[in-house]
């Protein structure tokens, strides 16, 4: 009897509970939606594909993601008619419609076969043949097909790209005709110098590059042109996947770049490491003549750079919700210098003869961490980076003197410069159609520079006394927060953000006097709190046109050779330092943009305009040596001067006029009023003295063009012509008078291996005029020409090899909001 009564207890109990878990009877009315996913042609699982629940009108309800073995299991999904969207980068989207009720609360999709988009390796780094121009409501993109990435290196690349100027001589980048401009790689800075980074990355690794004129307030507010962002190729493909490229170019010299990529990724990692590199010798000589004393000074310079840079790091899917990523750059460059300066009079007695050898050493590092952390909620995320760079340069310099009243010496300079920066990132897509971001940011920066030198120079008593050692040490701390929304209202998108920064800013000098040893402080401190706004307003009222409004609140930070007291460098008649007193300059810009989009799907045009209101806007002084006035030297520096404007047009398009032709075209124009100090004499150099000395603020309304063609001709499957032309009006500094310049470059282009390679033949500056020239009358009247190796043949090979098919999981880019891999050269 006990035994009967047991049983049944045991069968009631197993009753009840397969009654209480019977989906039917569920009192939430939920089920779960399962399934496999496979590639359709191979029949293996795709790990990490994204499972997206939305209902019938679009909303998105719930969602998940694959496992390593391709199959996935969504639970409490809502009662009724769902959509289920299976999405993988690289494949076609899966969409398929079930109902979840009664007598169907656990749906099984069974296996799930999604197609490729493309097929074949080229789907990792898909590159269009030509480039196109796109206009964002908060930047231009500029994606870079086969036709621009065979120029050579990053930093021929942007000779090519609309309202970017490269100076040929130094590598300084401008953007809309000033240097005041941010250049980072894949949303991040370097401490690695623009000019000689942009000369070792291969024009081959790069995707896109974006021109962000009017940033919001998410970014740092540096810079009054804006950011300039080189976005690199990504590979996002399972297995072993690399690339190897190379170039050769000569005129005078020989200039070598190499580069090579590899990666690894299985479904929990990606390893990466590149390598790249600079080796090259650059000839370049000028003169510029004085009426006044009737003097020549004629300059040749010759640099030898090597440039290597490694990078090796790891990105670790520990699930779908949590990323962390590691990666580490490391640089090491020699970079030397020899130069030849002499000048000339009519009496023999002043002239003067120096060389100048300079074999310098610098070195940097980078450490980046970054963790990710994504909540249920498509696109609701917070992430942690911290960035530590490192750079150290030792820059021995000889001067060794043929003519006039100096002895040989010999100059030490050693720059130690350390740079940290934590960003906490949250985003909130508040519903489908808005989104909340909000941050905060700190940035440490410090550098320490030591001068010393054998040399003498002028004192206030006009007599050669020995150069006093310096020691500058200059710490620039900036705490910000930041906040922004966006929403769009169908054909209407707008965002608004603030940024509030507080800066502490303490410099020290330490001036030693050789002869008696005392030394002598130069304290500077400067302590500031800004705000920053902006506001972005895009209207589409059909496909074909978009207009772009923008507003944003930018600042300058002067820059340490700027700020920097120590002599910048010096030749017999100019020497160059720094202003340790400079203070910061604010600009407010407005930037309006219209997109047309040509019929056919032939190209697109943008036209925009832009206007800049400055405030203590930093220029260059000129000065007249005032303890030798009569033997013409000039110094140069940096100074704080009133309110000022900038204003400027800007018009791109590319445009495919057939199938074999396309065009990347752009015309820019600027006008800005610079300010800055001049001196002159109003007596003949020969007698004059201090008091001859004439100060005026000098001002010069600047109006400055530039017209840019880049044109491709496909002229079969696998070989390709390309022709860039290039003009640059007349424009003035508050120096020169500067003359026009143009040149013309010719190129072709073979793919081979199916295209997995191609080989590159340029002919750069087919009639050899590019070349600066100008002339001036501050503080004395000059003519000036300057000519470099320009005129040069180069050869490049590009080749991606590996195998894999599968992609996985991206992570998002924090500066760009972004989806994108791990990988590239920075």
């Amino acid at each position: 009897m006990y035994k009967f009564i047991f049983v049944c207890l045991i069968l009631f109990t197993i009753s009840a509970k397969a009654h209480a878990t019977d989906p039917e009877k569920n009192a939430d009315k939920t089920g779960t939606i399962s399934g496999k996913v496979l590639d359709a042609k191979l029949k293996q699982p795709l790990p990490y594909v994204n499972i997206i629940i939305k209902n019938t009108a679009g909303k998105i309800i719930t969602g998940g993601i694959s496992t390593d073995d391709g199959t996935f299991k969504i639970e409490k999904v809502a009662e009724g008619k769902v959509v289920v969207s299976i999405q993988y980068i690289g494949y076609k989207t899966h969409k398929k419609e079930v109902t979840i009720g009664k007598g169907n609360y656990r749906v099984n999709l069974g296996n799930i076969l999604l197609k490729e988009e493309a097929e074949g390796l080229d789907e990792v780094t898909v590159i269009a043949e030509t480039s196109s121009i796109q206009q964002k409501v908060d930047r231009k993109i500029i994606t870079i097909g086969k036709d621009l990435a065979a120029t050579g290196t990053a930093s021929e690349l942007m000779v090519g790209i609309p309202s970017v100027s490269v100076d040929a001589q130094s590598g300084d980048v401008s953007l809309r005709g000033n240097q005041n401009v941010r250049v980072m790689v894949d949303g991040k800075l370097s401490n690695i110098p623009t000019a000689q980074l942009l000369k070792q990355i291969p024009s081959t690794a790069i995707k896109s590059i974006e021109l962000i004129t009017n940033p919001s307030a998410k970014y740092n507010p540096e810079g009054m042109s804006g950011i300039i962002n080189i976005v690199l190729h990504k590979n996002t493909m399972v297995g072993f996947n690399g690339d190897i490229s190379t170039t050769l170019s000569h005129e005078v010299e020989a200039k070598f770049n190499s580069a090579i990529n590899l990666n690894y990724r299985t479904g929990k990692f990606n390893v990466y490491t590149n390598y790249s590199n600079n080796i090259a010798k650059n000839v370049n000589n000028g003169h510029v003549f004085r009426s006044e004393n009737n003097s020549d000074q004629f300059f040749e310079f010759l640099t030898n750079r090597k440039s290597h840079l490694f990078k090796v790091g790891v990105d670790i899917y520990i699930n779908d919700k949590n990323t962390v990523s590691l990666f580490t750059n490391q640089n090491v460059a020699d970079n030397g210098i020899t130069s030849s300066t002499q000048a000339f009079f009519n009496d023999s007695a002043f002239n003067q003869s120096q060389r100048l050898i300079a074999d310098g050493e610098n070195n940097s590092s980078q450490y980046n961490f970054d963790y990710k952390l994504d909540f249920k909620k498509e696109g609701h995320n917070i992430e942690l980076e911290v960035d530590h760079n490192i750079f150290d340069e030792d820059n021995p310099v000889d001067y060794f003197i043929f003519l006039g009243d100096q002895s040989n010496y010999k100059d030490f300079n050693k720059t130690d410069r350390v740079r940290t920066t934590v960003n906490l990132d949250y985003v909130n897509p508040l519903s489908d159609s808005s989104k909340l971001e909000l941050g905060l940011q700190a940035r440490l920066f410090n550098t320490d520079i030591n001068f010393a030198s054998t040399g003498e120079t002028y004192n206030n008593s006009g007599a050669l006394a020995p150069t006093p050692n310096t020691v500058f040490d200059y710490t620039r701390d900036i705490y910000s927060a930041y906040a922004t929304f966006s929403q769009k209202l169908e054909k209407l998108t707008y965002q608004v953000g603030l940024r509030a920064e507080s800066v502490n800013v303490d410099a020290l000098a330490l001036q030693t006097d050789v002869v008696s040893n005392i030394t002598t402080p130069i304290v500077f401190n400067n302590d500031y709190f800004e705000i920053y706004p902006s506001a972005f307003l895009t209207y589409s009222p059909s496909d074909k046109n978009s207009y772009q409004l923008s507003y944003s609140r930018r600042v300058d930070r002067p820059g340490i050779g700027q700020v920097n007291p120590i002599k910048e460098w010096s030749t017999p008649l100019v020497s160059s330092f720094g202003n340790q007193a400079l203070e910061p300059q604010f600009t407010n810009s407005i930037e309006l943009n219209y997109t047309r989009n040509l019929k056919d799907r032939k190209g697109s045009v943008t036209a925009g305009v832009f206007y800049r209101a400055i405030s203590d806007e930093i220029n260059r002084a000129l000065f007249i040596d005032k303890s030798d006035v009569s033997s013409g030297r000039i110094i140069l520096t940096h100074d704080n001067f009133d309110d000022t404007s900038a204003y400027g047009l800007e018009i791109s398009s590319n445009y495919r006029p057939t199938k074999w032709w396309s065009i990347n075209g752009s015309f820019d124009f600027y006008s800005q009023t610079q300010k800055g100090i001049a001196e002159s004499l109003n007596a003949p150099i020969e007698t004059a003295t201090v008091n001859n000395i004439v100060t005026e603020i000098e001002e010069v309304d600047n109006v400055a063009w530039n017209l840019k063609m880049f044109n491709n001709f496909k002229m079969s499957k696998k070989i390709s012509l390309t022709a860039f032309v290039f003009y640059r009006g007349q424009n003035k500094t508050i120096q020169f008078d500067i003359d026009p310049m143009f040149f013309i470059n010719l190129g072709a282009r073979v793919s081979f291996a199916k295209g997995k390679g191609s080989f590159n033949l340029n002919f750069n500056d087919i009639f050899n005029t590019m070349h600066f020239s100008g002339e001036g009358s501050k503080p004395y009247n000059q003519d000036i020409f300057f000519n470099w190796e320009s005129h040069t043949v180069s050869t490049g090979l590009t080749y991606r090899f590996g195998g894999g098919k599968f992609r996985a999981k991206s992570r998002k880019n924090r500066d760009k909001d972004e989806k994108s891999g791990s990988g590239g050269f920075l």
